[in-house]
């Protein structure tokens, strides 16, 4: 989409367009649909349905680029297009960013009962089966929505979601961290985190500096994510923030800002999160995949507030793993400030924060998703 080309070229490729033309506005509205939204079968099914109208253009496009490709990437989300490179014999591959969407022997699916109870044997039986007919259930629903289009030009998106989704899938998240201790099969890689920052501002950097002196501040940042009554959900939030404590705000799409003025709140826009979390004490955010990996790599608590498709399960993963809490999204401007209390002075918490952003810092995730792809290109 033209909205992220000017991103795509200054990393030094091409753009081709694809359909929809979506700008700001139209981005901000799908996600607001999005958020009202909390089955994740529901999420993907109208990810499918926006996509419908578009659907034909998009393939005809890519089939048209194919004819020159020596490889096809796509998102996990969008799969099924690797029909189109497999009808031409090319290879190809997906990154997901999640590993809840990542098939185990040692776990079932998210939501499926764990019945870790049973022997050895049973449990991985349990969790194949339990993998297989979500990887069925999931993979009809897509063809519900796209089923037609996709037949005329030999797709068939009936199966596969889950198991059988490309050549090669390239599980961007930190294997130290998240990888599970039986995989499915060698197709699914964990090559550890793939980052592009927003260019940095020195005039921001002297802003937040000069805003937060010697001290690090809570930061809160929504991301992508919008949501219905923004307004009034910030009344809330500057109702309960103390009074003379510092946070920074970056406005994100749903467009949060302090309704009034407050020394102590300093609003932000598009900013480059590494640039912005080395102010940080601690972040407040909704759980996607982007922002929970820089704040990871920034190394400090994670307090989450999560909104929809798979950020409970972030939220539940950085808890798991000892660097944050998370909050219902119904009750967070209420519960916020005690919340951000509490964190600035866990220790555990923060000495662990600052123990994994040690651990990323050694992992190479793009040299090695660029090293995963080459190696697939040779081998076909």
């Amino acid at each position: 989409v033209c909205y992220f080309r000017d991103e795509i070229e200054r990393a030094g490729l091409e753009f081709v367009r694809l359909p929809p033309d979506w700008g700001q506005i139209e981005f901000s509205e799908a996600m607001r649909l999005l958020s009202r939204t909390k089955n994740p079968l529901e999420v993907l099914r109208i990810i499918y349905s926006e996509s419908l109208p578009f659907l034909e253009e998009i393939i005809t496009i890519l089939d048209k680029e194919l004819r020159t490709a020596d490889l096809f990437v796509s998102s996990y989300l969008f799969s099924s297009l690797c029909g189109l490179a497999r009808l031409r014999n090319i290879p190809s591959a997906v990154t997901s960013f999640a590993h809840n969407a990542v098939p185990s022997l040692s776990q079932p699916p998210q939501g499926v009962p764990q019945l870790n109870f049973l022997p050895a044997g049973l449990h991985r039986k349990w969790n194949a089966a339990a993998w297989y007919i979500a990887d069925r259930v999931v993979s009809r629903g897509i063809y519900q929505v796209v089923g037609s289009t996709a037949k005329r030009f030999g797709l068939n998106p009936k199966k596969g979601f889950f198991l059988d989704p490309a050549d090669k899938i390239i599980v961007t998240v930190s294997p130290e961290l998240f990888e599970p201790r039986e995989g499915w099969d060698e197709r699914f890689k964990f090559t550890g985190y793939l980052r592009w920052q927003a260019l940095e501002s020195q005039q921001l950097d002297l802003d937040l500096s000069q805003f937060c002196g010697a001290e690090r501040v809570p930061v809160l940042t929504f991301g992508s994510v919008s949501f219905d009554a923004t307004e009034t959900v910030m009344k809330r939030f500057m109702k309960h923030w103390p009074k003379g404590k510092k946070i920074i705000i970056q406005s994100g799409w749903a467009g949060l800002n302090s309704e009034t003025a407050r020394e102590e709140i300093l609003c932000v826009g598009k900013v480059s999160h590494d640039q912005l979390f080395k102010y940080a004490s601690l972040v407040i955010h909704h759980g996607g995949a982007g922002t929970t990996a820089s704040v990871l790599h920034a190394g400090v608590p994670h307090l989450i507030v999560p909104h929809l498709g798979d950020q409970l399960f972030f939220a539940r993963e950085m808890q798991r793993i000892g660097v944050g809490v998370f909050v219902e999204q119904s009750k967070w401007p209420e519960r916020l400030a005690e919340k951000v209390a509490m964190l600035e002075n866990c220790e555990s918490m923060i000495s662990k924060a600052k123990q994994i952003a040690e651990i990323l810092a050694e992992e190479d995730g793009a040299g090695n998703a660029v090293r995963e792809l080459e190696l697939l290109v040779e081998q076909s």
